[in-house]
């Protein structure tokens, strides 16, 4: 019997493949002539760069790069292996938070008016210059509200005012945008494709957009949201003047603090559901070919998991096969019953009495493996009345 083990993983408590790990060990207890393929996948947010390197047995790439304000820091990008569907091609995997995220900013400094993007550039820039032609990239967790503007600065974009001076870093400044010079764009750029991976809907500008939904957690005022919005709408008016397609209004151009858009212009992306890429890159659909049942987990199953987490993409394909799906999650919240109404078997989770979450978090990895024994102690005992 074949089981496929393809989780994404629990939030700061363990990887997709160390819970891949711990589903393993545990069903092993009570199956252990099963056949197991380990496939750990992620939804494109926080955690997938770790994930696709770990399913098809690629490596990280750590190097210094700016930070949302100016400042150093460390930061990393994958690259994945032989193991995935990508038929041999090199390719990038880049999380824009690793760069350009929230984290790299205590509170107290947290102003989109002046962070960047130029990090995340740094890491595509790296990458190109490593070889590497096709991308996948993970917006999500950032800090900026800048539009793509300090990645297309650190690709070879020249931002202008009407002196002909370079715009300052941040969001802000691209209401002194005057003129954008892209004849010395990094030459490698032409040879690329760009998946990117977005999961929401956000335009560019206006109440659903980047400024007015995400600002605020970003540490804009009321009085920011407004001049953000307004300068983010000039940047695009520079942009179509400049001779890109007008995609302001595009679904997903407002993610990221408008990083939607800035990917859209400068890199010719392609905005796809998170899951959808990582499934296809490491090839999940090929894999479940022939397996029995698979197994699927997240940190939290609950109403939320239905909206294009990872749980749902792997219950999609599966389902196309016929295959049943168990899901196992670090709790069940308020909705997980939707995802049973979705086609999945079963839903479990693994804490096994009240407590908080430190503890909780601490023992992840034991509960998960107890619960796991338990779910196949209970498939075998079906497959013995069975015989």
């Amino acid at each position: 019997m074949k089981i496929v083990i393809a989780p994404d993983s629990f939030k700061e408590s363990l990887s997709a493949l160390e819970v891949a790990n711990e589903i393993e060990a545990g069903f092993k207890h009570r199956l252990p002539d099963a056949e197991y393929l380990k496939v750990p996948v992620a939804d494109g947010g926080e955690g997938t760069v770790q994930s696709m390197v770990d399913a098809t047995n690629g490596h990280l790439v750590e190097l210094e790069v700016c930070g949302p304000l100016g400042q150093a820091v460390k930061a990393h990008y994958g690259i994945l292996g032989t193991e995935g569907g990508t038929s041999g091609i090199r390719t990038a995997v880049i999380e824009m938070a690793a760069a350009s995220g929230l984290h790299h900013v205590s509170p107290a400094f947290r102003n989109p008016r002046l962070t960047t993007s130029y990090g995340t550039g740094e890491l595509i820039v790296d990458a190109m210059e490593r070889g590497i032609r096709h991308f996948i990239i993970g917006l999500g967790g950032s800090a900026t509200n800048d539009g793509g503007a300090g990645m297309a600065k650190a690709l070879g974009a020249k931002l202008l005012d009407s002196a002909g001076l370079e715009i300052s870093p941040g969001g802000a400044a691209l209401a002194a945008l005057a003129t954008l010079d892209c004849s010395q764009l990094h030459p490698a750029l032409a040879e690329c494709h760009f998946e990117v991976a977005c999961d929401v809907d956000n335009p560019l500008c206006g109440e659903r957009g980047a400024s007015a939904v995400f600002g605020p957690q970003k540490g804009a005022t009321e009085e920011m949201v407004a001049e953000l919005d307004a300068a983010l709408g000039h940047f695009a008016d520079i942009l179509a003047q400049s001779g890109f397609e007008d995609k302001r209004l595009q679904s997903g151009a407002g993610a990221a603090g408008g990083m939607g858009l800035g990917v859209m212009a400068f890199l010719d992306a392609e905005l796809r559901p998170g899951i959808d890429i990582v499934m296809q890159a490491v090839g999940l659909d090929a894999k479940l070919e022939g397996a029995a049942l698979v197994i699927t987990g997240e940190g939290r199953i609950d109403g939320q998991t239905i909206y294009g987490k990872t749980p749902m993409g792997v219950l999609r394909l599966a389902k196309a096969r016929n295959i049943p799906v168990i899901g196992i999650a670090g709790c069940l919240g308020a909705g997980s019953e939707l995802v049973l109404e979705q086609g999945m078997s079963a839903i479990f989770d693994i804490i096994p009495s009240a407590c908080d979450l430190p503890k909780a978090l601490a023992e992840a990895r034991a509960n998960l493996q107890r619960t796991s024994s338990n779910i196949a102690a209970l498939l075998a005992l079906q497959l013995n009345n069975a015989n």
